[in-house]
């Protein structure tokens, strides 16, 4: 009895299992049949509206009730269409340097003022040499001494007395001190701090009395009589600039727009910006142009001669395409007419139209909001 109610059981539970299966796949179905139908639905309504629309133009033009329309126009004549990009970058200078001195002292003067003119060679400021100094005078007598005694035993081994090895002591001894005292005036030396370049001062880090090393910046030295503008562009114009290129510069704190030549690019993208990095060289002889002041380069990347161009508030744009509307003649009277077209670069306000009009058409400029497709217009 009860092996007979168990397979009843097993039996209902696989009918369900099948119904609802069924019904899953039914229900799939229909959801695809009613989506094929709304697609149907929506095309057809589409269709009726272009034609609705085209219907409504047409009455709009037969209106003769506010009378024919005054527009201008401008005939096309192919010109000169170039599209730039404006990139930002910064001032820099290639000497732009921290000096220090080259060796450890007290800072005993400081020879030179924030914002001084300098010469490559001369004197900043001096360290304490006290210390060498002295070793330096006994290092003169105890070399006096050497080379008296050095003679002498000169003469005396020329004159073959005395030994050889007493001659070469004497010699070297001398030659010892000579070393001595070149490394000594070599450390007085050091510890006078040069310019390496010519430029100005622009900051004194250190002051007088402080300790002073190698490790530690003294005084910052710039020269930006000639001055250089890194700037970072993004790749997809890499085939569109080279070097040689020639430039536009403007600097926004000084409303000033010079001309310069792009000097290199990178051979580089870097990943994360996606950009690669050009540099422009300026000569800067009034030194106008400060480190890191900012800059905006405009650059050419694109430039077509006899290219038609037309202003770019004139282009309008339907179910069908881009268009403008151009004065056309139909039985004798002047009317407008929807020009489509297709369109390239867009830049500064104007668009490149590489489809659609030629030379000698006459487009419409002013009154182009006011006509449709047909409309009755004067000039």
């Amino acid at each position: 009895m009860k092996n007979n109610r168990n397979q009843i059981m097993k039996k209902f539970v696989f009918i369900l299992s099948v119904l609802f299966l069924a019904s899953c796949a039914a229900t799939t179905e229909d959801a695809r049949k009613e989506k094929e139908e709304a697609l149907a639905t929506y095309k057809s309504e589409f269709s009726e509206l272009k034609q609705k629309i085209a219907k409504l133009e047409k009455e709009l033009a037969e209106d003769t009730g506010e009378g024919v329309i005054s527009v201008v126009t401008t005939e096309i004549q192919p010109i000169l269409f170039e599209h730039f990009v404006d990139v930002s970058g910064q001032v820099q200078a290639d000497k732009n340097i921290v000096v220090s001195p080259e060796s450890s002292g007290k800072i005993v003067s400081i020879d030179v003022k924030e914002g001084q003119r300098v010469q490559k060679g001369q004197v900043l400021a001096r360290l304490n040499t006290e210390m060498i100094q002295r070793s330096l005078d006994e290092i003169n007598i105890n070399l006096d001494l050497a080379k008296t005694t050095f003679e002498r035993q000169s003469n005396l081994w020329e004159q073959n007395i005395g030994s050889e090895m007493e001659y070469l002591q004497a010699k070297s001894q001398m030659e010892s001190l000579k070393q001595k005292k070149e490394a000594l005036e070599a450390q007085v030396d050091m510890a006078v701090v040069r310019a390496p370049i010519n430029g100005i001062v622009d900051e004194i880090i250190q002051r007088q009395g402080e300790m002073a090393s190698p490790a530690a910046p003294f005084v910052r030295l710039v020269n930006i009589d000639q001055v250089y503008i890194n700037a970072d562009v993004s790749e997809i114009y890499l085939q569109k600039i080279k070097a040689g290129d020639k430039v536009k510069v403007n600097f926004p704190v000084l409303d000033k727009t010079i001309e310069g030549e792009i000097y290199r690019t990178s051979s580089v993208i870097d990943r994360d910006s996606r950009t690669f990095r050009l540099r422009v060289n300026l000569n800067n002889p009034e030194n106008d142009y400060k480190p890191n002041m900012l800059a905006v380069l405009k650059l050419k990347t694109y430039s077509a001669e006899n290219s038609i161009v037309v202003p770019s508030i004139l282009v309008k744009k339907d179910f069908s395409g881009e268009f403008v509307f151009i004065a056309s003649q139909d039985e004798g009277k002047s009317i407008a007419k929807k020009q489509y077209i297709k369109t390239g670069i867009k830049d500064n306000n104007n668009t490149l139209v590489t489809e659609g009009l030629s030379k000698g058409d006459q487009l419409i400029t002013t009154g182009y909001a006011q006509v449709v497709d047909g409309s009755a217009i004067s000039l």
